[in-house]
């Protein structure tokens, strides 16, 4: 992959709150590339008491910017006024991805209408408890989690894509938006990048993370946004997904419960209007 396709600085920009544990495996693996195609990384540090800035400055080549305000909304467009780079790419602290998987979500933003791109997802279950696990055998069979770019910690914009964004509000579920901002035919997975979720080992912090995922569909769609909405899961989807798997029909009633409290304790913090809580999983950053 040369230069000669891939026009320009690419940047890669990874927000922060307090990764310190987490951070080092990222920045280790972006680091490891081809000197021809190097990565504009930008860190920014939200609201961080720990050694996150520290570490991420021990990087060569690494930016930090630190902001007091813990918010990693207002962390990307805080991002946005320090690169210039394109294609830009928004990349989850805790998440695993190479430079590699980079240059290759890079390459396919240069390919036909694409506008946003990002890799196949592998979500190790090997460390999490039983719910959990049936919890996610189900939810990476649903269609909208199979097509949409949600849901990965990992997302790439072309420069028109990026402009498509900017003009949306601040939202909690980040992803989803820049997800359902795009069509199909503008929106695509790269099988030839992946990237490495780590999902949390408790139901107790899963539950938390999918209240926090509700609570953001929640706001994303109640406003006229011009957001599709075909991110949302339906019963026939449901079905669908045991009919190809029927030996996923045993662990549906564990996603359906986790649904269930999750769109409660959502509609609860919607009618607080509390959409700035974080429900931070900690769990899926222990060693």
């Amino acid at each position: 992959m040369r230069r000669s396709i891939l026009v320009g600085v690419i940047s890669v920009v990874i927000p922060a709150h307090n990764e310190e544990r987490v951070l080092g495996r990222l920045l280790q693996a972006l680091s490891v590339g081809p000197a021809q195609e190097p990565l504009e990384v930008l860190v920014v540090c939200n609201g961080c008491t720990d050694g996150t800035a520290r570490l991420a400055a021990s990087f060569p080549g690494v930016r930090v910017v630190q902001t007091p305000e813990p918010s990693k909304r207002k962390a990307l467009r805080l991002a946005d006024e320090h690169v210039t780079g394109f294609p830009r790419l928004y990349v989850d602290a805790d998440v695993e991805l190479g430079h590699q998987d980079v240059l290759s979500l890079a390459l396919a933003l240069s390919e036909g209408p694409v506008l946003a791109a990002a890799p196949r997802r592998t979500v190790p279950r090997d460390r999490a408890g039983l719910a959990v696990r049936c919890y996610y055998d189900v939810w990476e069979e649903l269609p909208n989690v199979r097509s949409g770019i949600f849901g990965r910690g990992v997302v790439a914009l072309s420069e028109e894509g990026h402009r498509r964004i900017s003009r949306l509000p601040l939202l909690l579920s980040d992803d989803l938006a820049m997800s359902s901002a795009f069509t199909d035919a503008e929106r695509r997975i790269v099988p030839e990048a992946t990237v490495i979720v780590r999902p949390p080992r408790t139901w107790r912090a899963l539950l938390r993370r999918r209240i926090r995922a509700a609570t953001g569909t929640l706001q994303a769609y109640a406003g006229d946004n011009g957001l599709r909405t075909d991110s949302r899961t339906t019963k026939t989807d449901l079905l669908r997904v045991v009919r190809r798997r029927p030996a996923l029909a045993l662990r549906m009633p564990v996603f359906l419960a986790t649904a269930v409290l999750a769109s409660r304790g959502a509609a609860r913090a919607h009618r607080r209007r509390d959409e700035d809580t974080w429900l931070r999983d900690d769990t899926s950053r222990e060693d």
